[in-house]
């Protein structure tokens, strides 16, 4: 908990410094990659950096754990915090980082506000950037220690044994460790990352979710070519569709990540996905197949059209195989042979479908996707504590829900 004088401190300084962190970051992210230039070579995602996703996200936690603080001083913003740590420990972050980021973020914010940040400001703003850091200090090593335990590790040398086009811009690989020894178990809806050398011998990591219920003795990630357009395409998903196939081999973590599929077998479960988001939904579906669930399961997807829905098949396929189970899918471009009713061409639209009531909401893709469909949800009567999301890359959500919900 925030003390009582750091607390009437955060408070009155919550507005300018919360509107000048933008700035802030930029500013951090300069000084820290200037004085550690590996970080960004071989630790942060240039994509998002390039981007400035990555530097939205980190502003947008801050701010929100400040608010937390100031706003419910007896409730800890957990699932803000255990969704950070997750995503930080696939990446292998040490505790020995935190006092380097600290450094740079403040000497950012001395830089932009000036004479305002008075030695009281600097105190008080220290300790909420030492509660939020020994937070997640704290949290990731218990994720490191349950690793271990489980004889995980870190990184793993995993093999391809199989390679799909799923889509013309998506590839699912089938991987096995390379050292022979089982895989590790997971929960449906977690991920993995994946580090790979790229050309100028930069190790670039991406987290991908993987397919599939618990139990095999592989995994299979899906991955989708990231196309920038206007921006550079996505340097390790383009890697991994260009050159890796079977018989190459990538290293691989241990599972990580917190949208995991909770539900007893009568509670009713809503699984919705858009584009890549997908994969983690086909592993939920997958164990609520082989878990034999008996409550309502409602299936909603989103694509541009039927060819780029990938794992299309398996999403019906499992769909239909629940005891009281419905797909809904939603195209921009349905296309011939695919034909669907009028409520089915465009962005999703929950109106016409049932929601039985106490369900609970698995939400991934893009976030203005998962935003409208929350909204949706919360006008159907869905409890916002029964709504889980999960964001591929930077979580820009954390500015508007404040880390209050999933």
């Amino acid at each position: 908990m925030l003390s009582e004088q750091s607390a009437a401190t955060v408070r009155a300084t919550l507005p300018a410094v919360g509107g000048a962190l933008g700035e802030i970051s930029d500013r951090f992210y300069a000084g820290l990659f200037a004085a550690h230039p590996e970080l960004l070579r071989d630790l942060f995602n240039r994509g998002n950096q390039s981007s400035g996703v990555q530097r939205q996200a980190l502003a947008g936690a801050f701010a929100a754990f400040a608010t937390q603080l100031v706003e419910r001083p007896d409730v800890r913003p957990d699932a803000m915090l255990n969704r950070i740590a997750h995503k930080h420990a696939s990446l292998g972050i040490a505790p020995a980082q935190y006092p380097v980021v600290h450094t740079y973020l403040f000497a950012a914010i001395a830089d932009v506000l000036g004479e305002a940040i008075t030695p009281a400001v600097v105190a008080a703003w220290t300790e909420v950037y030492w509660l939020m850091a020994n937070a997640l200090i704290a949290i990731e090593k218990r994720l490191y220690a349950g690793a271990e335990a489980e004889g995980l590790g870190g990184r793993r040398s995993w093999e391809v044994v199989d390679r799909v086009e799923e889509t013309a811009d998506v590839a699912t690989f089938l991987i096995r460790p390379a050292d022979g020894a089982p895989a590790p178990a997971f929960r449906a809806g977690q991920y993995v990352s994946v580090r790979v050398e790229l050309p100028d011998g930069a190790l670039q990591t991406r987290q991908y979710s993987l397919i599939g219920a618990p139990g095999s003795s592989v995994r299979r990630i899906g991955v989708k070519r990231v196309r920038g357009g206007a921006a550079p395409d996505g340097e390790v998903s383009s890697h991994l569709h260009a050159r890796v196939h079977v018989g190459s081999t990538l290293e691989v973590s241990a599972p990580y990540g917190d949208l995991v599929l909770d539900a007893d077998p009568t509670t009713p479960v809503l699984l919705a996905s858009a584009g890549i988001g997908v994969t983690p939904m086909i592993a939920m579906l997958e164990q609520l197949v082989a878990t034999g669930h008996r409550g309502p399961v409602t299936v909603v997807h989103a694509d541009r059209s039927p060819a780029e829905h990938a794992l299309r098949e398996e999403h019906e396929a499992y769909a239909g195989k629940l005891a009281d189970g419905v797909a809904h899918f939603w195209y921009e471009r349905p296309g011939a042979g695919h034909p669907v009713g009028p409520d089915r061409v465009g962005l999703v639209d929950l109106s016409g479908v049932a929601v039985a009531p106490d369900t609970r909401a698995y939400l991934c893709g893009p976030l203005p996707f998962m935003r409208a469909v929350r909204g949706q949800l919360l006008e159907k009567g869905v409890s916002p504590a029964d709504i889980h999301y999960e964001v591929f890359g930077p979580d820009l959500w954390l500015a508007d829900t404040g880390g209050a919900t999933r």
